[in-house]
Protein backbone atom coordinates (compact mmCIF):
# COMPACT_ATOMS: atom_id res chain seq x y z
CA UNK A 1 0.00 0.00 0.00
CA UNK A 2 1.30 3.30 -0.86
CA UNK A 3 0.14 7.13 0.67
CA UNK A 4 -0.86 7.77 -3.08
CA UNK A 5 -3.10 4.35 -3.45
CA UNK A 6 -6.25 5.16 -6.00
CA UNK A 7 -4.30 8.06 -7.91
CA UNK A 8 -4.28 7.85 -11.46
CA UNK A 9 -1.58 9.41 -13.27
CA UNK A 10 -1.80 9.87 -16.97
CA UNK A 11 2.08 10.83 -18.44
CA UNK A 12 2.31 12.28 -21.29
CA UNK A 13 5.91 13.09 -20.92
CA UNK A 14 9.72 12.51 -22.02
CA UNK A 15 13.00 12.64 -22.08
CA UNK A 16 14.03 13.41 -18.25
CA UNK A 17 11.72 15.70 -15.60
CA UNK A 18 8.62 15.15 -16.65
CA UNK A 19 9.23 11.06 -16.55
CA UNK A 20 11.35 11.64 -13.50
CA UNK A 21 8.33 13.54 -11.25
CA UNK A 22 6.00 10.96 -12.46
CA UNK A 23 8.14 7.82 -11.08
CA UNK A 24 8.04 9.84 -8.05
CA UNK A 25 3.97 9.58 -7.64
CA UNK A 26 4.59 5.99 -8.55
CA UNK A 27 6.74 5.19 -6.02
CA UNK A 28 4.52 6.95 -3.87
CA UNK A 29 1.84 4.06 -4.82
CA UNK A 30 -0.23 6.32 -7.63
CA UNK A 31 -0.67 4.52 -10.63
CA UNK A 32 1.21 6.43 -13.58
CA UNK A 33 -0.06 5.25 -16.80
CA UNK A 34 2.83 6.33 -19.21
CA UNK A 35 1.16 7.11 -22.76
CA UNK A 36 3.83 7.15 -25.49
CA UNK A 37 3.71 7.26 -28.90
CA UNK A 38 3.60 4.14 -31.25
CA UNK A 39 7.42 4.50 -31.80
CA UNK A 40 8.02 5.01 -27.61
CA UNK A 41 8.76 8.24 -25.91
CA UNK A 42 12.14 9.97 -26.35
CA UNK A 43 13.76 8.43 -23.32
CA UNK A 44 12.81 4.78 -24.44
CA UNK A 45 15.16 5.39 -27.34
CA UNK A 46 17.93 7.17 -26.36
CA UNK A 47 20.50 6.46 -23.94
CA UNK A 48 23.05 8.73 -21.95
CA UNK A 49 26.69 6.97 -22.97
CA UNK A 50 24.57 5.22 -26.14
CA UNK A 51 24.47 2.43 -23.29
CA UNK A 52 21.33 -0.21 -23.87
CA UNK A 53 20.97 -3.59 -21.83
CA UNK A 54 19.10 -5.91 -23.50
CA UNK A 55 17.37 -2.89 -25.58
CA UNK A 56 16.31 -0.89 -22.28
CA UNK A 57 18.01 2.34 -22.74
CA UNK A 58 19.21 3.32 -19.29
CA UNK A 59 17.42 6.55 -19.31
CA UNK A 60 14.43 4.09 -19.38
CA UNK A 61 15.97 2.57 -16.21
CA UNK A 62 16.41 5.98 -14.87
CA UNK A 63 12.68 6.84 -15.09
CA UNK A 64 11.02 4.25 -15.67
CA UNK A 65 9.98 2.08 -12.62
CA UNK A 66 6.56 1.86 -11.31
CA UNK A 67 4.46 2.68 -14.31
CA UNK A 68 2.50 0.64 -16.72
CA UNK A 69 2.85 1.87 -20.35
CA UNK A 70 0.08 2.45 -23.25
CA UNK A 71 1.28 3.46 -27.25
CA UNK A 72 -1.30 5.18 -28.79
CA UNK A 73 -1.16 7.57 -31.74
CA UNK A 74 -2.24 11.01 -31.27
CA UNK A 75 -2.40 11.71 -34.41
CA UNK A 76 -5.49 9.11 -35.05
CA UNK A 77 -9.15 10.34 -34.14
CA UNK A 78 -9.70 6.70 -32.93
CA UNK A 79 -6.06 7.27 -30.47
CA UNK A 80 -7.19 10.62 -29.24
CA UNK A 81 -10.48 9.44 -28.76
CA UNK A 82 -9.17 6.99 -26.23
CA UNK A 83 -7.36 9.01 -24.62
CA UNK A 84 -10.15 11.14 -23.86
CA UNK A 85 -11.32 8.02 -22.67
CA UNK A 86 -8.83 7.60 -19.74
CA UNK A 87 -9.12 11.04 -18.91
CA UNK A 88 -12.24 10.57 -17.51
CA UNK A 89 -10.82 8.40 -14.92
CA UNK A 90 -8.31 10.11 -14.26
CA UNK A 91 -6.74 12.27 -11.45
CA UNK A 92 -3.62 13.80 -13.00
CA UNK A 93 -2.16 14.24 -16.34
CA UNK A 94 0.76 15.27 -16.51
CA UNK A 95 2.97 16.82 -19.79
CA UNK A 96 6.35 18.50 -20.23
CA UNK A 97 6.10 19.42 -24.18
CA UNK A 98 6.68 22.67 -25.66
CA UNK A 99 3.93 24.84 -24.65
CA UNK A 100 0.79 24.17 -27.51
CA UNK A 101 1.70 20.48 -28.70
CA UNK A 102 -1.05 18.77 -26.41
CA UNK A 103 -3.34 21.68 -28.05
CA UNK A 104 -2.38 21.06 -31.37
CA UNK A 105 -3.30 17.22 -30.72
CA UNK A 106 -6.60 18.15 -29.35
CA UNK A 107 -5.62 17.22 -26.01
CA UNK A 108 -4.94 20.80 -24.52
CA UNK A 109 -6.25 21.77 -20.56
CA UNK A 110 -9.56 23.33 -21.98
CA UNK A 111 -10.74 20.26 -23.63
CA UNK A 112 -9.82 17.52 -21.04
CA UNK A 113 -11.16 19.48 -17.95
CA UNK A 114 -14.74 19.59 -19.90
CA UNK A 115 -14.30 15.78 -19.53
CA UNK A 116 -12.88 16.01 -16.19
CA UNK A 117 -13.49 19.39 -14.13
CA UNK A 118 -11.58 17.80 -11.47
CA UNK A 119 -8.44 16.85 -13.30
CA UNK A 120 -5.42 18.03 -11.69
CA UNK A 121 -3.12 19.27 -14.84
CA UNK A 122 0.66 19.77 -14.44
CA UNK A 123 2.89 21.37 -16.91
CA UNK A 124 6.92 21.29 -16.85
CA UNK A 125 8.39 23.52 -19.23
CA UNK A 126 11.85 24.74 -20.02
CA UNK A 127 10.66 28.45 -19.67
CA UNK A 128 7.21 28.76 -19.03
CA UNK A 129 3.75 29.10 -20.94
CA UNK A 130 4.27 32.21 -22.70
CA UNK A 131 7.15 35.06 -22.63
CA UNK A 132 9.74 35.74 -25.27
CA UNK A 133 11.43 32.51 -24.22
CA UNK A 134 8.60 30.13 -24.18
CA UNK A 135 9.25 28.26 -27.33
CA UNK A 136 13.37 28.17 -26.86
CA UNK A 137 14.54 24.49 -26.35
CA UNK A 138 14.51 23.62 -22.18
CA UNK A 139 17.74 22.07 -21.47
CA UNK A 140 19.56 21.24 -18.52
CA UNK A 141 23.33 22.65 -19.75
CA UNK A 142 21.22 25.63 -21.45
CA UNK A 143 19.91 26.91 -18.38
CA UNK A 144 23.17 25.91 -16.31
CA UNK A 145 25.26 28.67 -18.59
CA UNK A 146 21.74 31.04 -18.71
CA UNK A 147 21.28 30.90 -15.01
CA UNK A 148 24.51 31.53 -13.54
CA UNK A 149 24.87 27.84 -12.39
CA UNK A 150 27.86 27.32 -15.04
CA UNK A 151 29.56 30.29 -14.06
CA UNK A 152 29.46 29.85 -10.63
CA UNK A 153 30.87 26.16 -10.82
CA UNK A 154 35.01 25.77 -11.13
CA UNK A 155 37.79 28.27 -10.69
CA UNK A 156 38.40 31.81 -11.23
CA UNK A 157 41.69 30.74 -12.25
CA UNK A 158 40.55 27.91 -14.83
CA UNK A 159 36.83 29.40 -16.19
CA UNK A 160 33.51 28.39 -15.78
CA UNK A 161 32.18 24.48 -15.66
CA UNK A 162 29.24 22.65 -16.39
CA UNK A 163 28.20 20.48 -13.78
CA UNK A 164 28.75 16.91 -14.72
CA UNK A 165 24.92 15.38 -14.12
CA UNK A 166 21.67 17.09 -15.04
CA UNK A 167 20.55 18.97 -11.16
CA UNK A 168 17.98 21.40 -13.16
CA UNK A 169 16.09 18.18 -14.30
CA UNK A 170 16.15 16.15 -11.44
CA UNK A 171 15.03 19.56 -9.06
CA UNK A 172 12.37 20.55 -11.86
CA UNK A 173 10.99 17.22 -11.38
CA UNK A 174 10.65 17.42 -7.64
CA UNK A 175 9.35 20.63 -7.65
CA UNK A 176 6.38 19.51 -9.98
CA UNK A 177 5.60 16.04 -7.79
CA UNK A 178 5.08 19.22 -5.07
CA UNK A 179 2.84 20.91 -7.26
CA UNK A 180 0.91 17.92 -8.25
CA UNK A 181 0.71 17.12 -4.19
CA UNK A 182 -0.44 20.59 -2.84
CA UNK A 183 -2.98 20.45 -5.59
CA UNK A 184 -4.45 16.81 -4.94
CA UNK A 185 -4.75 18.39 -1.31
CA UNK A 186 -6.63 21.21 -2.26
CA UNK A 187 -8.75 18.81 -4.39
CA UNK A 188 -9.46 17.13 -1.10
CA UNK A 189 -10.73 19.58 0.37
CA UNK A 190 -12.71 21.81 -2.51
CA UNK A 191 -12.90 19.44 -5.47
CA UNK A 192 -11.38 21.86 -7.42
CA UNK A 193 -8.84 20.64 -10.14
CA UNK A 194 -5.80 23.03 -10.79
CA UNK A 195 -3.14 23.70 -13.24
CA UNK A 196 0.70 23.25 -11.77
CA UNK A 197 3.12 24.70 -13.63
CA UNK A 198 6.74 24.12 -13.25
CA UNK A 199 9.57 25.68 -15.33
CA UNK A 200 13.49 24.62 -15.65
CA UNK A 201 14.24 28.48 -15.83
CA UNK A 202 13.30 29.02 -12.07
CA UNK A 203 13.72 25.73 -10.74
CA UNK A 204 17.72 26.34 -11.81
CA UNK A 205 17.29 29.40 -10.07
CA UNK A 206 15.82 28.09 -6.95
CA UNK A 207 18.41 25.31 -7.40
CA UNK A 208 21.07 28.23 -6.66
CA UNK A 209 19.08 29.91 -4.19
CA UNK A 210 21.19 30.51 -1.57
CA UNK A 211 23.96 32.07 -3.69
CA UNK A 212 21.93 33.39 -5.60
CA UNK A 213 20.29 35.34 -2.56
CA UNK A 214 23.51 36.27 -1.19
CA UNK A 215 24.89 37.90 -4.35
CA UNK A 216 21.86 39.85 -5.05
CA UNK A 217 21.95 41.33 -1.63
CA UNK A 218 25.25 42.92 -1.82
CA UNK A 219 27.48 40.12 -0.44
CA UNK A 220 31.24 40.91 -1.32
CA UNK A 221 32.57 38.95 -4.03
CA UNK A 222 35.79 39.10 -5.94
CA UNK A 223 34.31 37.34 -8.70
CA UNK A 224 31.18 34.27 -9.29
CA UNK A 225 33.82 31.47 -8.46
CA UNK A 226 36.10 30.48 -5.66
CA UNK A 227 40.30 31.66 -6.15
CA UNK A 228 42.97 29.47 -5.09
CA UNK A 229 41.02 26.20 -4.76
CA UNK A 230 38.02 27.74 -2.58
CA UNK A 231 34.85 25.77 -4.07
CA UNK A 232 32.69 29.05 -4.26
CA UNK A 233 33.25 32.94 -4.11
CA UNK A 234 31.23 32.62 -0.35
CA UNK A 235 32.46 30.48 2.16
CA UNK A 236 35.28 30.77 4.32
CA UNK A 237 38.62 29.36 3.80
CA UNK A 238 39.32 26.30 3.09
CA UNK A 239 36.06 24.98 1.82
CA UNK A 240 36.69 22.75 -1.26
CA UNK A 241 38.96 19.97 -2.90
CA UNK A 242 42.66 19.67 -2.21
CA UNK A 243 45.19 17.19 -3.49
CA UNK A 244 46.88 14.95 -1.59
CA UNK A 245 49.59 12.54 -2.99
CA UNK A 246 47.30 9.72 -3.90
CA UNK A 247 44.00 11.44 -4.10
CA UNK A 248 41.47 14.67 -3.36
CA UNK A 249 39.83 15.38 -0.41
CA UNK A 250 36.94 17.89 -0.30
CA UNK A 251 37.17 20.21 3.42
CA UNK A 252 34.20 21.33 4.34
CA UNK A 253 33.31 24.01 6.84
CA UNK A 254 36.01 24.58 9.20
CA UNK A 255 37.77 27.60 10.74
CA UNK A 256 41.08 28.92 10.47
CA UNK A 257 42.33 28.06 13.95
CA UNK A 258 40.65 24.91 13.44
CA UNK A 259 42.50 23.66 9.92
CA UNK A 260 45.99 25.43 10.74
CA UNK A 261 46.28 23.28 14.25
CA UNK A 262 44.90 20.42 12.16
CA UNK A 263 47.57 20.71 9.86
CA UNK A 264 50.42 22.02 11.76
CA UNK A 265 49.95 25.63 10.05
CA UNK A 266 51.57 27.89 12.37
CA UNK A 267 50.88 31.08 9.88
CA UNK A 268 47.17 30.83 9.90
CA UNK A 269 46.28 28.86 13.57
CA UNK A 270 46.20 32.54 14.81
CA UNK A 271 43.56 34.04 11.91
CA UNK A 272 40.12 35.14 13.68
CA UNK A 273 36.39 33.37 12.42
CA UNK A 274 36.14 36.55 10.70
CA UNK A 275 39.99 35.86 8.81
CA UNK A 276 38.33 32.59 7.19
CA UNK A 277 36.19 34.94 4.87
CA UNK A 278 38.20 38.06 4.57
CA UNK A 279 42.14 36.08 3.85
CA UNK A 280 40.22 32.76 2.39
CA UNK A 281 42.83 32.77 -0.30
CA UNK A 282 45.65 32.67 2.38
CA UNK A 283 43.80 29.88 3.92
CA UNK A 284 42.95 27.48 0.92
CA UNK A 285 46.59 27.74 -0.30
CA UNK A 286 48.43 26.92 3.21
CA UNK A 287 45.42 24.06 3.47
CA UNK A 288 46.69 23.32 -0.26
CA UNK A 289 50.84 23.05 0.18
CA UNK A 290 50.32 21.21 2.82
CA UNK A 291 47.89 18.50 1.90
CA UNK A 292 50.02 18.10 -1.22
CA UNK A 293 52.56 16.98 0.69
CA UNK A 294 50.98 14.08 2.57
CA UNK A 295 49.49 10.74 1.29
CA UNK A 296 45.84 10.40 2.22
CA UNK A 297 46.31 7.77 5.20
CA UNK A 298 48.20 10.94 6.69
CA UNK A 299 46.21 13.97 6.35
CA UNK A 300 42.66 11.96 6.84
CA UNK A 301 43.51 11.16 10.55
CA UNK A 302 44.90 14.71 11.05
CA UNK A 303 41.29 16.13 9.71
CA UNK A 304 39.56 13.42 11.97
CA UNK A 305 40.98 14.31 15.00
CA UNK A 306 40.57 17.96 14.86
CA UNK A 307 37.08 17.28 14.39
CA UNK A 308 37.73 19.29 10.24
CA UNK A 309 34.03 18.29 8.40
CA UNK A 310 35.77 16.01 5.24
CA UNK A 311 35.25 13.63 2.75
CA UNK A 312 37.33 11.57 0.28
CA UNK A 313 36.42 12.55 -3.51
CA UNK A 314 35.03 9.58 -4.87
CA UNK A 315 33.40 8.39 -8.04
CA UNK A 316 30.24 6.71 -8.68
CA UNK A 317 32.05 3.35 -8.66
CA UNK A 318 31.84 3.43 -4.47
CA UNK A 319 28.44 3.79 -4.28
CA UNK A 320 28.52 0.03 -4.09
CA UNK A 321 30.24 -0.01 -0.95
CA UNK A 322 28.90 2.90 0.41
CA UNK A 323 28.06 1.30 4.25
CA UNK A 324 24.98 3.92 4.54
CA UNK A 325 23.72 3.21 0.84
CA UNK A 326 23.77 -0.08 0.89
CA UNK A 327 21.77 0.09 4.67
CA UNK A 328 19.57 2.11 2.92
CA UNK A 329 18.82 0.16 0.22
CA UNK A 330 20.07 3.56 -2.13
CA UNK A 331 20.51 -0.06 -5.14
CA UNK A 332 18.16 -2.37 -6.59
CA UNK A 333 20.13 -4.87 -8.62
CA UNK A 334 17.30 -6.94 -10.34
CA UNK A 335 17.38 -8.34 -14.34
CA UNK A 336 16.10 -7.70 -17.48
CA UNK A 337 13.39 -10.46 -19.21
CA UNK A 338 16.22 -11.34 -21.04
CA UNK A 339 18.29 -12.20 -17.64
CA UNK A 340 20.60 -9.47 -18.06
CA UNK A 341 21.92 -7.86 -14.96
CA UNK A 342 20.12 -4.23 -14.58
CA UNK A 343 20.77 -1.77 -11.35
CA UNK A 344 17.75 0.64 -10.70
CA UNK A 345 18.29 3.67 -8.42
CA UNK A 346 15.79 2.89 -5.26
CA UNK A 347 13.05 5.71 -4.31
CA UNK A 348 14.93 8.40 -2.12
CA UNK A 349 11.37 8.66 -0.11
CA UNK A 350 10.78 6.56 2.79
CA UNK A 351 7.24 6.13 4.78
CA UNK A 352 7.56 4.71 7.89
CA UNK A 353 11.01 4.00 7.67
CA UNK A 354 10.30 1.98 4.70
CA UNK A 355 11.16 2.09 1.12
CA UNK A 356 9.09 2.41 -1.68
CA UNK A 357 8.30 -1.00 -3.35
CA UNK A 358 9.57 -1.87 -6.94
CA UNK A 359 6.07 -2.97 -8.30
CA UNK A 360 7.17 -2.57 -11.87
CA UNK A 361 10.42 -2.37 -13.67
CA UNK A 362 10.74 -0.22 -16.63
CA UNK A 363 7.74 -1.71 -19.00
CA UNK A 364 7.82 -2.80 -22.20
CA UNK A 365 6.24 -0.27 -24.75
CA UNK A 366 2.64 -0.24 -24.64
CA UNK A 367 2.93 -3.35 -22.00
CA UNK A 368 -0.62 -2.75 -20.64
CA UNK A 369 -2.07 -1.15 -23.65
CA UNK A 370 -4.78 -3.97 -23.62
CA UNK A 371 -5.41 -3.26 -19.83
CA UNK A 372 -5.95 -0.05 -19.76
CA UNK A 373 -7.66 0.12 -22.02
CA UNK A 374 -9.92 -2.80 -20.74
CA UNK A 375 -10.45 -0.38 -17.27
CA UNK A 376 -11.64 3.00 -19.85
CA UNK A 377 -14.93 0.68 -20.68
CA UNK A 378 -13.37 -1.12 -24.47
CA UNK A 379 -14.77 -4.21 -24.76
CA UNK A 380 -12.20 -7.15 -26.32
CA UNK A 381 -13.84 -6.96 -29.82
CA UNK A 382 -12.98 -2.57 -29.76
CA UNK A 383 -9.59 -3.12 -28.51
CA UNK A 384 -8.86 -5.92 -31.16
CA UNK A 385 -9.76 -3.33 -33.82
CA UNK A 386 -8.00 -0.42 -32.30
CA UNK A 387 -4.89 -2.43 -32.51
CA UNK A 388 -5.83 -3.84 -35.70
CA UNK A 389 -6.18 0.08 -37.28
CA UNK A 390 -2.71 1.05 -35.30
CA UNK A 391 -4.51 3.51 -33.41
CA UNK A 392 -2.53 2.09 -30.09
CA UNK A 393 -0.16 -0.81 -29.82
CA UNK A 394 0.82 -3.24 -27.64
CA UNK A 395 4.33 -4.93 -27.84
CA UNK A 396 6.54 -7.20 -26.06
CA UNK A 397 9.59 -5.89 -27.09
CA UNK A 398 11.90 -2.86 -24.60
CA UNK A 399 12.71 -0.97 -27.36
CA UNK A 400 11.47 -0.47 -30.91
Amino acid sequence: MGALDGIRVLSFNHFLSGPAAAQHLGDLGADVVAVEPLTGAFQRNWAVGNRFVDGISVNHMTTGRNKRSIAVDLKSPEGVAAVKRLVAGADVVMENFRPGTLEKLGLGEDVLRAINPGLVYAATTGFGPDGPYAKRPGQDILLQAMTGLAAHTGSMEHGPVAVGSVPIDHHAAALTVAGILAALLERGRTGKGRRVEVNMLQAAIDLQGESVTAWLNGAEHAGPRGQQGMANWFSPGPYGIYACTDGHVMISMSTPSQIGKALDLDAIVGFSDKDGFDRRGEVSSAVAGAMARMAMDEALPKLEAAGVWHEVVRDYDSLRGNPQLVHLGGLVDTETRDGSPMTLISSPIRMDGAAADLRLPPQALGAQTREVLAEAGYSATEIDALLESGAVAQTDRMSV
